[in-house]
């Protein structure tokens, strides 16, 4: 046998040259195909971040909208809200003073009701008085007159002149005349 063959080393070279310039196209195919659908993937990520991105930025921009308007509600009633207590100290202090007002007033107004009831008690009193002298006026009054009556009978009874004696009530008065022919 014959060992002596002639080895080509250029064609084996060249050979395993052109196996791993085949493996590294082949690597770099891949890698580009791989790099590419990642970049594909990250692309389409990228935009519905971006969507994402758009739409939280509307909502941020509707919230702070949202958050300024409902501030600006929230200072409108802080305000209100103080107007109303002022407005609420300012009639408690109103209605403290009418009631201060309204009790001196009634306290004077009770006085003055003592005062007229001591006073009517006084002109009851007096009235009383009157009342009392009056019904002994007229019984003194009616007592004369039983006397002077008496005293006209036995005067004509006696058979002397006829003396007529009137009495007239006016006002609680007494008037004695002679009788007409009588001088």
């Amino acid at each position: 046998m014959d060992n002596s063959r002639d080895l080509n080393l250029d064609g084996i070279i060249a050979d395993i040259k052109a196996q791993y310039e085949d493996i590294a196209r082949r690597s770099r195919a891949e890698t580009q195909a791989w790099y590419e659908s990642k970049f594909e993937e990250l692309r389409v990520t990228a935009g519905r971040n971006a969507d994402s991105l758009r739409e939280t930025k509307n909502k941020i921009a509707e919230l702070t909208r949202i958050v300024q308007r409902l501030n600006g509600e929230v200072r409108s009633a802080k305000d209100q809200c103080c107007k109303l207590e002022a407005a609420m100290a300012n009639a408690e202090q109103r209605g403290e003073t009418a009631i201060k007002d309204a009790k001196h007033k009634l306290s004077e107004l009770e006085t003055a009701l003592q005062q007229t009831k001591a006073d009517l008690a006084q002109q009851l009193h007096k009235y009383q008085e009157l009342m009392n002298i009056k019904l002994a006026l007229e019984i003194e009054i009616v007592t004369y007159r039983k006397l002077l009556e008496g005293e006209e009978s036995r005067l004509c009874a006696e058979g002397g002149f006829p003396v007529n004696v009137s009495v007239c009530h006016s006002q609680g008065g007494l008037t004695c005349g002679p009788e007409p022919g009588f001088a």
